[in-house]
């Protein structure tokens, strides 16, 4: 039995020295030499200090949990820990509603009309699908083109800048196709909002 057993608790110690730490401690340094900034978490830096990752949404809100109006607003998210505001790293995660559920469809129809409200739309005005709906991850940092150009209006008018001035910003930060044909272009809502906090008042 002695036999059999020395070699077991041999391989179980070489592997685990192998996989658990040479490998990890291997990946990571490369990780670290190649992609510092990705290996770190994408972070996002203003003035020194993290604002967020460039590749994790995260909630544009006050204390009670209101959209701040002078900012961009992320598409919902379903990976909240009882907040309404979701965006919780540690709860990545979709609805699990399918599209006829009658729980999703007055969920929708609550956002709907709060999305209109704050963005001054008309009672029948179009609203893209991803300003009232969930990402599949819960943290999807991007939000639709077509969905930031309406809210553009509304960050203008509180920031005291010409529509201009904040379209040509979303333009600057539409990310495009992956492979420039898979999937569809985006706004990081992070980067968007950095870049707003930078840009002074029209004159």
């Amino acid at each position: 039995m002695r036999r059999q057993l020395l070699p077991a608790v041999v391989m179980v110690l070489v592997m685990t020295l192998l996989t658990g730490l040479v490998y990890t401690f291997a990946f990571t340094g490369f990780a670290q030499l190649v992609f510092p900034g990705r290996a770190d978490g994408s972070r996002v830096e203003v003035h020194g200090r993290d604002v967020g990752s460039e590749y994790i949404g995260q909630a544009f809100v006050d204390e009670q949990g209101d959209p701040l109006r002078e900012y961009f607003q992320p598409r919902p998210s379903a990976a909240t820990n009882g907040s309404e505001a979701g965006y919780d790293p540690t709860l990545s995660l979709g609805s699990n509603l399918g599209p006829t559920n009658p729980e999703l469809r007055q969920l929708v129809r609550r956002r709907v009309r709060a999305y209109r409200e704050l963005n001054g739309l008309g009672a029948d005005a179009p609203v893209p699908v991803d300003a009232v709906t969930a990402s599949g991850s819960g943290l999807d940092p991007h939000i639709s083109v077509a969905n930031a150009r309406l809210q553009a209006h509304r960050v203008a008018e509180e920031r005291g800048l010409s529509v201009r001035q904040v379209r040509n910003l979303i333009d600057d930060h539409v990310d495009g196709r992956f492979l420039g044909i898979i999937g569809e272009q985006g706004v990081n809502v992070l980067m968007l909002n950095v870049a707003l906090d930078q840009t002074g008042p029209k004159t």
